[in-house]
């Protein structure tokens, strides 16, 4: 079902008959509950200015590569970051949870604990995300929190929105659930402080936009944290691993460093198990950080991981620093 619907949300073809309806009915319900989470968010503001990291479609944009380049900016510009996040995927029985480099992925969700490695900043997770905020003030000298996904967690309000959109998808058909990919209309883009696209191939036609780029120049060992140029598997063949929301921009980052893959892609958020990365060779096996998280436990020589990061223009550079400095005068 999910990759029919897939085919449909990225075709230039009229979405069914029968989704049609539907996706107006998506569209009326959840009007209806952003304005009433809307008018409570304005009674619960928190004391430090919030941003929220998130998009307008379902799956993975690269919104975590995002959080993880914005703390680091905030830290340069002279802010005390906090993050909070779902904590998708996680089965703790309490929330919200504080997140640190070595917590388990299972219980806390495999895109904080990458945070928390990347960052080492302050991290709390919940489906509750003003709950978590709380936590962290409680806890932590933060003075901005940055929320990875929550756009449409309306009960959170907010001071600076940052959609993030796939340059390679864009927003595909730009139909609503389920006739399309969108959660919200294309025009909650003219709303929100900043889109952020996370590649090439799509421009934005509302708002103001930053383009970026992620780029790898080493691997490690997910074993002895080995370190080499990830040009060094240039001509080489190996098991490319990703279960991400979008695995070709994975797939296609390697094969731009001359790398031939065997691809193995799996569902955003898979729960890998040793089995997974069992292929019956000796050809060495890469994948991304969200999945090394939930790899470390059972790796084994020849196991690696692709750090990314992420870049944008001196001109994007500066347009976040000044609408994240606006936050100070508020």
């Amino acid at each position: 079902m999910q990759a029919w619907l897939t085919r449909i949300w990225y075709s230039s073809a009229t979405p069914p008959l029968l989704l049609r309806p539907l996706a107006a009915l998506f569209g009326f319900v959840a009007s209806i509950r952003r304005r009433r989470l809307q008018a409570k968010a304005v009674l619960e503001r928190l004391p430090v200015p919030v941003i929220v990291v998130g998009n307008i479609a379902v799956g993975g944009t690269g919104k975590t590569p995002v959080v993880i380049w914005l703390v680091e900016q905030l830290r340069k510009w002279g802010w005390t970051p906090g993050v909070i996040s779902r904590g998708y995927g996680g089965n703790s029985s309490t929330w919200p949870r504080r997140v640190d480099a070595d917590s388990n992925p299972a219980e806390v969700g495999d895109e904080p604990v990458l945070i928390a490695q990347r960052t080492g900043c302050p991290l709390a997770v919940g489906p509750d995300r003003l709950i978590s905020a709380r936590m962290l003030l409680a806890n932590h000298q933060v003075d901005i929190i940055i929320s990875d996904d929550g756009l449409q967690h309306y009960k959170l309000a907010r001071d600076l929105e940052i959609a993030v959109v796939d340059g390679s998808r864009g927003l595909g058909n730009g139909r609503l659930l389920p006739a399309g990919p969108l959660r919200e209309p294309p025009e909650r883009l003219k709303e929100v402080g900043l889109v952020v696209v996370n590649g090439s191939g799509w421009k934005s036609p509302i708002g103001r936009q930053v383009a970026l780029r992620l780029v790898s120049s080493e691997v490690r060992a997910l074993k002895n944290d080995e370190r080499r140029p990830v040009s060094s598997f240039a001509g080489q063949t190996v098991h490319a691993v990703a279960g991400i929301g979008n695995p070709a921009r994975f797939f296609s980052m390697l094969s731009q460093h001359g790398i031939q893959l065997v691809m193995h892609p799996f569902p955003d958020h898979h729960p890998f198990r040793a089995a997974d990365l069992e292929f019956g060779d000796e050809l060495p096996v890469l994948m991304t950080e969200k999945d090394a998280v939930k790899c470390r436990a059972f790796a084994k020589t020849g196991h690696w991981v692709v750090p990314v990061d992420g870049q944008v223009s001196a001109e994007g550079y500066a347009l976040v620093q000044e609408l994240t400095d606006a936050l100070r005068k508020n």
